[in-house]
């Protein structure tokens, strides 16, 4: 029979340590008080109301499982995920950072209940040996880099293909079986995505909502009120019925980019137009405003001065409200829009009084109550528009933040064994480099940058772009061979899937393959070419060690 045990995480070593023991089951108690290193799991470790663990290099040892409870948020703070089981019964985990992984990894969910729910956020690049096994409606999983909503494809035997929005596989699902005794389908899922993130479309406490009785706080809003919506198409007002009211708890993650890490967007009073909004409106960054006849992201509008990221507010609630169909409703004077269930109402807690479950979710093409409007060619003239207010609306901001660019990508490669390369020549779109023997693959390492960052919130691209890196060709032994793995449909890890077919961007650490050309003691000269690159923030550095890249 399993022993069973106890420790706290003080009696673990920050590196090198050793938590559990095979045919025993070891509850872990306490928080460990910073990140530990090359830990290894060994049997049942059951992680139960810890608080945040982080890990590094992390070993699960053969037929050993780790359990993640209610309480506790184990992150892995590595490149690589590892092997191994993790089950997630109540907890959360995630990775943005891997982009590769050591595999196979099985990540099994607990059930799924009213008060508990599993979350997982991982990197899509880091997904090609990890599976999701006992998976139902309720979990929560993200997938960050994922550049777009993903694909179910159902085989009808309760395994479902995530597809990328190239068609690339990412993961398998196995799902659970339902209440009749079959498995869940993929209909009975919803994939949503905003570029890599889940989507928060909220307000803050204190937001005032346009109803037929007056304006009420959003807080206040209850299952049955009438709200004013504006029916843009007739250029009327008319009344809708609110069908159902969530709230949930957010907690800013500085360490993420702004408009990622969850801080609340202040609209100063007047910023919008005069009287709009009629006082500072507090929203989430994904929260639409209606112009023109679509919606747009309000963190496409921050201009850091009129509306701008509150930092000091860095927990809060943030409620939906949802009427019978999506709608332009108003709030401190300003249309916006309700709330339009892409998939997260399983994270919010129900308002007010019972109501009946809601159909099918729904998706911006075909049930939004506006046009969703991303173009840059339509929000650059609105941003440019409030940035011309900025000096009529009191209270502004005094922006001391001075955005330094460069365009050199400080590019180099670094080996499967670790040695850094640099050029040997360089010109403005053509790098050589020499390599050693034996070099099997490299790292295409360089700065990389966000166009939304460097250009401007208006810009709706917000991967991490490296180089784009054309023809690639190695020389060795008095023989050339063209290197083209990056060009292919199924591209190795850290490349950005795109529509050009001689050209690929990194995302600032990017692998490259080059097979066995270099053995029996072969050197060679790598050289490519760089289509483009930059321009980049300055003060940001080569993403040489696998730093977590959202976008």
């Amino acid at each position: 029979m399993a022993s069973t045990q106890t420790i706290n995480w003080s009696d673990v070593p920050q590196s090198g340590g050793t938590v559990g023991s095979a045919q025993t089951t070891t509850t872990v108690t306490g928080t460990p008080s910073s990140a530990l290193n090359d830990i290894t799991f060994s049997g049942i470790v059951i992680l139960d109301n810890n608080g945040s663990v982080e890990l590094q290099q992390t070993t699960i040892s053969s037929g050993s499982e780790i359990v993640v409870k209610t309480g506790t948020n184990l992150t892995f703070n590595t490149s690589t995920l590892p092997s191994g089981t993790i089950e997630i019964d109540g907890g959360s985990l995630t990775n943005t950072n891997a982009y590769s992984s050591s595999g196979p990894l099985v990540i099994a969910f607990g059930a799924t209940t009213s008060s508990k729910n599993n979350t997982v956020t991982l990197n899509a690049y880091g997904l090609s040996n990890t599976t999701f096994t006992n998976v139902s409606p309720g979990d929560n999983i993200t997938f960050v880099n994922s550049w777009g909503n993903v694909t179910l494809v159902d085989d009808g035997s309760g395994i479902i293909d995530v597809k990328d929005s190239s068609g690339k596989t990412l993961t398998t699902l196995h799902t659970a079986k339902n209440a009749d005794g079959t498995y869940y389908k993929a209909s009975d899922f919803t994939a949503s995505a905003d570029g890599n993130n889940s989507v928060l479309v909220c307000f803050l406490a204190g937001s005032m909502i346009q109803t037929s009785e007056g304006d009420v706080a959003v807080e206040d809003i209850q299952i049955g009120d009438e709200i004013i919506a504006f029916d843009w198409r007739n250029d009327e007002d008319v009344v809708r019925q609110v069908v159902w009211v969530g709230k949930a708890r957010a907690t800013v993650r500085p360490d993420l980019p702004d408009d990622e890490a969850g801080w609340p967007v202040r609209i100063l009073k007047g910023a919008i137009a005069d009287g709009v909004p009629y006082k500072d409106m507090l929203i989430t960054s994904e929260h639409c405003l209606f112009f023109r006849d679509r919606f747009v992201p309000v963190r496409m509008l921050v201009n850091g001065v009129s509306i701008f990221y509150d930092k000091s507010i860095t927990s809060y609630d943030y409620y939906h409200v949802e009427t019978e169909q999506h709608s332009v409703i108003t709030a401190d004077g300003m249309l916006t829009e309700s709330y339009l269930d892409t998939g997260n109402r399983s994270s919010f807690r129900q308002e007010g009084k019972i109501a009946t479950l809601r159909g099918a979710v729904k998706n911006w093409a075909d049930d939004a109550g506006a046009p969703l409007g991303v173009e840059r060619s339509f929000v650059e003239p609105l941003f440019r528009t409030l940035e011309w207010r900025e000096n009529s609306v009191v209270g502004t901001k005094i922006s001391t933040t001075k955005i330094e660019t460069t365009t050199d990508p400080d590019l180099h490669l670094i080996t499967q064994t670790g040695a850094v390369i640099r050029p040997m020549r360089k010109t403005a779109h053509h790098y050589s480099f020499m390599l050693p023997p034996n070099t099997e693959s490299v790292q295409i390492v360089s700065r990389s940058s966000r166009p939304s960052d460097v250009i401007g919130p208006f810009v709706n691209d917000r991967r991490y772009m490296g180089v784009a890196v054309a023809d690639v060709q190695l020389q060795c032994a008095k023989q050339q061979f063209d290197i083209t793995s990056h060009l292919q449909d199924e591209k190795p890890s850290g490349w950005h899937d795109t529509d050009w077919t001689d050209c690929a961007w990194t995302n600032g650490n990017a692998e490259l393959p080059l097979g066995d050309h270099l053995t029996h003691g072969k050197m060679g000269i790598l050289s490519m070419t760089i289509r483009a690159a930059g321009p980049y923030l300055l003060n940001t550095k080569p993403n040489s060690d696998m730093k977590k890249r959202s976008a």
